[in-house]
């Protein structure tokens, strides 16, 4: 086995959420606004629900970029490393510090910019020894070029992109497990699944 087919599971894996900000969201074009949110907080959903350790990082919130998006910190909370200027996360000592600190060597991670904020810690990571899944529709860009260059560049890199469905589908590995139900409730609440979700449900209540 090697590291393009191990797992995520519910221990060997840290949440990454890169620049989430507000001011940088208007910038995003490569997917419907409201389904990229959806996907963001269907992601902290999943970390929520498993305690999955995560580090919120934000590039000078006092500046254009303003706060990290509500819709993270309603669920993850406001502890957030705010870097006073570098643009690759991974180069900031505290955010490096924060994933070594876990002593997980798989990171999810998710950031606002793709091309950017996404795609340099990113890379940065994986060159020193990390398996980085890269969150593309928990992230945003300028547009699907843009999205799709920095994809390509990534999976050179050894990044593995993936979506935020198949984040939670890997993690719950089995619907018996522990937090089955659970994370089939996140997938529910955030796509449409619910019509599936909801029916089953319905369904053992009737019998």
């Amino acid at each position: 086995m090697n590291k393009y087919s191990e797992t995520l599971t519910l221990d060997n894996a840290v949440l990454a959420m890169i620049d989430h900000q507000t001011g940088l969201l208007v910038n995003c074009r490569d997917q419907d606004l409201h389904l990229m949110t959806a996907n963001i907080k269907g992601l902290c959903h999943l970390a929520k629900v498993v305690d999955m350790p995560t580090v919120i990082t934000a590039s000078m919130q006092e500046g254009p970029n303003g706060p990290v998006m509500p819709e993270i910190t309603d669920i993850l909370g406001t502890d957030i490393i705010n870097r006073p200027g570098e643009i690759n996360a991974w180069k900031n000592p505290a955010f490096k510090q924060a994933i070594e600190a876990t002593g997980r060597k798989k990171i999810i991670m998710a950031g606002i910019v793709t091309d950017v904020c996404l795609m340099f810690p990113a890379i940065s990571a994986v060159a020193e020894g990390y398996d980085v899944y890269a969150v593309v529709d928990a992230s945003g860009t300028w547009n699907s070029a843009v999205a799709n260059a920095s994809i390509h560049r990534m999976t050179q890199a050894g990044v593995k992109v993936a979506t935020w469905a198949s984040v939670l589908a890997e993690v719950m590995d089995d619907w018996r497990s522990e937090k089955g139900m659970q994370l089939g409730g996140v997938l529910a609440e955030h796509t449409g699944y619910r019509w599936v979700y909801n029916s089953f449900l319905q369904a053992s209540e009737q019998n």
